[in-house]
């Protein structure tokens, strides 16, 4: 894998966008590799980046790095911190209590809003995969124009690749007359069972829901105020001078534990969709991650040396890039690390946070 590598900074000077970046998490779905304090964006999976250093990277020349918030918890406080270098320590915040992502959203526009009421704004996950940064940043400042000129909140619509019934899907209504790919959001579809998710897709105006969001600070404070006040009164009360920095974590860990789609974006007055333009990858476990490993005539991907023989369809990965010996076996993952060995058919990968549960806790 190459080196993350730091590219020279270049900031557009006609948007005052900030940025969100949410970078929580449980670390279960990539264990052993993963754990508590290492979760999925702070692993380098797919390249020599971690999946944090990634995001961060993506917003270069868009966003600097004095307008990025990026929000974690107390396990994962340190490792954020290790990572990103060039962020200043006052704009990485972790979570004394968790409380879900309405409250996550809420604490991000007060943040903003006490340096800039009037700016857009955008929240991101901190574990994608996206390789097209120029075609992501080319969405981003449409979707900002778009909040700006609609007074609306946009979200990111992801075109279906499968009938995946691991994502929530965006129903899409009529298009929005010149603005090419925004749409009307009829409703948002929680994670649909299988044949849910078959006709959505038959239907051919669903997106997957990404959980990237755009607005101005003013949109998503009428939102809150008028769908979920408890939440815009923190805002109102953190936006103050000195008030954020003061008593921010006793007031958020106060707020009720809800998810912002359930508590704002299902019922806010105008939501619009955006269709990204961009590839992207939610590699939300060991066989997605296995895609950008390289494949021998059998189907087997590893990250290492394999050497295999009557195998076939296996993931391996090897933290110190030993070499693996397989005989005999099909459609297993095996995963080793400097203190964990992780064997299991590659058809319960969704089960092994289930495993993590059942762990001694210096191993979770």
């Amino acid at each position: 894998m190459q080196a993350c590598k730091k590219r020279p900074t270049n900031f557009t000077a006609d948007m005052e966008i900030y940025a969100l970046i949410l970078a929580g998490g449980s670390g279960e779905r990539f264990w052993p590799l993963s754990r508590r304090a290492l979760p999925k964006q702070l692993l380098r999976l797919v390249s020599g980046c971690s999946l944090l250093e990634a995001a961060i990277t993506r917003l270069d020349g868009l966003i600097p790095p004095s307008r990025i918030l990026v929000l974690t918890n107390v396990d994962q406080d340190k490792g954020v911190r290790e990572l990103l270098k060039d962020i200043p320590a006052g704009n990485i915040i972790a979570e004394p209590s968790k409380r879900d992502t309405a409250a996550a959203v809420a604490l991000g526009v007060a943040w903003v809003a006490a340096r800039n009421h009037t700016a857009a704004m955008v929240v991101l996950p901190a574990d994608h995969v996206i390789k097209e940064t120029a075609a992501f940043q080319k969405i981003i400042r449409d979707a900002v124009e778009a909040a700006k000129e609609k007074s609306a909140l946009i979200t990111i619509g992801i075109r279906p690749a499968s009938a995946d019934p691991g994502f929530g899907y965006i129903e899409m209504g009529e298009p929005i007359s010149g603005k090419p790919g925004l749409f009307r959001v009829v409703r948002f579809r929680e994670k649909p069972n299988v044949d849910l998710a078959e006709s959505f897709i038959r239907k051919g105006n669903f997106r997957w829901n990404a959980g990237m969001f755009v607005w101005t600070v003013p949109t998503i404070l009428t939102e809150f105020n008028r769908h979920a006040p408890e939440f815009g009164r923190f805002i109102a009360m953190m936006s103050g001078p000195g008030a954020f920095e003061k008593n921010w974590g006793e007031k958020f860990s106060k707020l009720p534990r809800t998810s912002f789609d359930y508590a704002v974006m299902e019922h806010a007055d105008r939501v619009l969709v955006l269709e990204a333009k961009f590839d992207w990858d939610d590699v939300g476990g060991w066989p997605a991650v296995a895609r950008y490993f390289p494949k021998d005539a059998r189907g087997n991907a590893a990250n290492c040396g394999l050497t295999a023989l009557e195998a076939g369809d296996n993931i391996v990965f090897d933290d110190a890039g030993n070499n693996v010996a397989l005989l005999g076996v099909n459609n297993l993952i095996v995963v080793r690390t400097r203190d964990a060995v992780l064997v299991c058919h590659r058809h319960h990968a969704e089960k092994i946070k289930n495993l993590v549960a059942k762990l001694p806790e210096a191993l979770q």
